[in-house]
């Protein structure tokens, strides 16, 4: 099963409105302006999405609206953060129920599990996705979960039925990436993906990763720099990845993240309301004033 998940993917924010409920024409303007991004797929229920926040009803409502405007012009990534199996296959049902092409599964962490259970969990996540006609990227991300996997353990896990990416969010991500790259060879049917709001995007594109699942309020202007990465003009993307770095460190920070990345959505008219729930934070007047020297300085 070869996977269908690569390049710039981002993770979509889901808009409120002021009352905290969902802001439905937002989602559907944020998903337009990802495609006239150029984007290669768009991702729901991530941590950048608040889908910790979210009820099962919403879930299908924005998978729905989601699905809509996409249609078939890119892959959908469905998050599932279910902390058991059953939870997980619970939700990896609805979202393949839902249209979606590909689950990014976190491991359950209520409860530590070890490796030898992280093997039979993704086992059975897989064989439900392969016998429903989408796919497993495993998400491995420690510094939310606290459950670490090798580079080892996920050369395993890539051999399991219907597990076809990974996307790598462990500190530090290139020598992983690597690791697990090298690894896995030349294997077309397994992808490493990076997170970490790109921030080492083009390091792990050199050590073997080919896609990366960013925040969602500058697709159109990463996209032009992997694009110069891609056809060998290091140089030239580098030097654009210097200007954009800024704004994507300041979308990293601890607590007040989603309100960076709404935000900045605010001021680029794509979406009408930063707001954001609990336990997320807003942004204080201090905070905007440094995100607007940010934007001045990108000309956004």
């Amino acid at each position: 099963m070869s996977h269908t998940v690569h390049g710039l993917v981002p993770i979509l924010a889901t808009p409120f409105l002021p009352d905290g409920t969902l802001d439905r024409p937002g989602l559907r303007r944020l998903v337009e302006f990802q495609l006239t991004s150029g984007v290669d797929g768009v991702a729901v229920f991530g941590m950048a999405s608040e889908g910790f926040a979210l009820t099962s009803t919403e879930r299908q409502l924005i998978l729905r609206d989601v699905r809509e405007v996409v249609a078939d012009a890119v892959p959908v990534v469905a998050g599932v953060n279910g902390t058991s199996s059953i939870t997980a296959l619970e939700q990896a049902r609805e979202a393949a129920g839902g249209g979606a092409d590909a689950l990014m599964v976190l491991p359950p962490f209520m409860v530590k599990p070890g490796p030898d259970q992280l093997v039979e969990f993704y086992g059975l996540i897989g064989e439900f996705a392969a016998s429903a006609g989408t796919e497993v990227m495993v998400q491995d991300a420690p510094g939310v979960t606290g459950v670490a996997m090798s580079a080892a353990l996920i050369v395993e896990l890539s051999k399991l039925d219907g597990v076809t990416s990974v996307k790598v969010e462990s500190p530090p991500t290139v020598p992983k990436v690597g690791a697990v790259a090298d690894a896995i060879g030349d294997d077309d049917g397994f992808a490493v993906l990076g997170g970490q709001n790109a921030q080492f995007v083009l390091d792990e594109y050199a050590r073997g990763s080919i896609g990366t699942m960013p925040a969602c309020e500058f697709p159109d202007l990463l996209g032009p720099v992997l694009a110069a990465w891609n056809a060998g003009d290091r140089v030239r993307a580098r030097a654009a990845f210097a200007t954009l770095l800024p704004l994507i460190v300041h979308g990293l920070q601890q607590g007040i993240a989603w309100a960076v990345h709404k935000e900045v959505l605010v001021r680029r008219g794509i979406i009408e309301h930063a707001t954001v729930r609990l336990p997320a934070k807003t942004l204080d007047a201090g905070g905007r004033a440094l995100l607007d020297d940010i934007l001045t300085a990108l000309d956004l």
